[in-house]
């Protein structure tokens, strides 16, 4: 039945490989349940409400790609969104958690208008195949970035101080004979010496082993339940979105619809960049050669946007498609069965949590930083001798990382991309909708800086 289902023969895969690569995305992208509340009660919501709505949103947006749309994808409230909505919208500009959940809510109804009339395939269908390639190494580079500072190898520090006051802030190499930063390495290594080998499961046995090592060595601490508590309701969060009072405050309409625009682009573009960037490597998300999509891509796009809805309405900010996906589509998760494997994970947790809070981040860094070698393959392809593809695709690849955001890398690479095509005289061959969003991102940077 399952094989019926989601097609395993077809794709080339197995129960057995869908199941590894489903906990191996769980173990990538569970430190959201314990992240995303602590971020988000900052604001005044109650945590083990956040919790809850976290962890609940989490299986049934998940679901929905897995089932709809049949490809190895997670979905959960994004960390980057969680804290424009914590700092910015609440924080800044003053909303209250309830107008912010308000917010969200015409976030996702905006995405899923913007899928079902087809406007986010028009987008991807008008970004350049080598742009689209761009995406995938850029990617590649943010989430080893991510991965190095998570595993405590990269940290920042002031190269000069004066008063007290740093001057410049910069990254350099941690204190590597720190316990946590060394169970990082050793866990780099081993996961590295499987993957050479090439051992089925490398990821999740890096993953496993390395938890296990923390423990015996005392890094890492044994489950605790002695404040086990299986479900905490969600009545605090559930339903409290607060539409009138976000057009009845002191903020101008404008403010209110930059607040929106601003969310709706970051989670649109955070959504496509990942899609592109590890579907299309993956071989999961095959655009032809005219650009048209597959259906399978379309579907997750608007799975993607229910979970959105799904959030606000449970109390939590923007889900999105994670990028931790990228761990188990590593590990050879190709349908979505992998996807109801990270919701069964997802489940268990409610259940399991202080065993699932016990593998750390030094365990589940190094298969983030590895995923970067596979995915810079892709950059052999841009032709780097043409300057009309090279200079967009160059600032696509390093502000990603740079920037840490995906969407800020995407920006930058529209806008050079019409610059430089407009300054060759190419201007009419530059799709309308590149137009669109690059005179929007240039608009936002300008009203950001105001």
């Amino acid at each position: 039945m399952l094989n019926k289902i989601f097609k395993l023969k077809e794709n080339k895969t197995n129960i057995r490989t869908e199941l590894i690569a489903g906990v191996t995305t769980f173990m990538a992208m569970s430190y959201i349940i314990f992240v995303n509340p602590s971020v988000l009660s900052q604001t005044g919501m109650e945590y083990s409400s956040v919790y809850t709505a976290t962890i609940l949103t989490t299986i049934l947006a998940t679901l929905i790609i897995g089932l709809y749309a049949n490809v190895p994808y997670a979905s959960s409230a994004g960390i980057g969104l969680g804290s424009l909505f914590t700092y910015t919208i609440c924080g800044s500009l003053g909303y209250t958690w309830q107008q912010a959940l308000a917010i969200v809510f015409i976030c996702g109804i905006i995405n899923l208008i913007i899928t079902l009339t087809s406007i986010r395939k028009t987008i991807i269908r008008a970004i350049p195949n080598y742009l689209q390639e761009a995406i995938t190494v850029g990617i590649g580079l943010f989430i080893t970035y991510v991965g190095l500072i998570n595993a405590g190898i990269i940290e920042f520090g002031a190269s000069s101080v004066n008063n007290g006051i740093a001057l410049d802030v910069v990254p350099r190499i941690a204190d590597i004979t720190k316990p946590e930063v060394f169970l990082a390495i050793f866990g780099l290594i081993f996961t590295s010496i499987l993957l050479i080998k090439k051992v089925n499961g490398a990821y999740l046995k890096g993953i496993l082993v390395t938890t296990i090592i923390g423990m015996i060595c005392g890094i890492t601490p044994l489950p605790d339940f002695s404040n086990y508590s299986i479900l905490p309701s969600m009545e605090p969060t559930f339903l409290k979105l607060d539409f009138s009072g976000l057009f009845t405050t002191q903020s101008s309409i404008l403010i209110v619809l930059m607040t929106v625009f601003t969310l709706c682009i970051s989670d649109l573009f955070d959504t496509i960049g990942i899609f592109i960037g590890t579907g299309k490597k993956a071989g999961i998300f095959k655009i032809d050669k005219d650009g048209n999509m597959p259906k399978n891509l379309e579907k997750a796009m608007v799975a993607d946007s229910f979970g959105t809805i799904i959030g606000s309405m449970f109390g939590t900010s923007n889900a999105t498609t994670y990028l931790e996906s990228s761990a188990g589509i590593e590990a050879g998760g190709k349908t979505g069965l992998t996807s109801i494997f990270v919701c069964i994970c997802f489940a268990l947790s409610l259940l399991l949590y202080p065993i699932i809070k016990c593998v750390p981040m030094a365990a589940v860094a190094p298969i983030l930083i590895l995923i970067g070698v596979s995915m810079l393959e892709n950059i052999g392809s841009i032709n780097w001798k043409d300057l009309l593809i090279a200079i967009p695709s160059f600032f696509i690849i390093v502000m990603m990382p740079l920037s840490y955001s995906i969407t800020t890398g995407i920006e930058f690479g529209f806008i050079f991309y019409v610059i430089v095509n407009i300054y060759k005289g190419k201007a009419k061959e530059i799709s309308p909708i590149i137009y669109i969003f690059s005179i929007l991102f240039i608009i936002k940077y300008i009203v950001s800086a105001l």
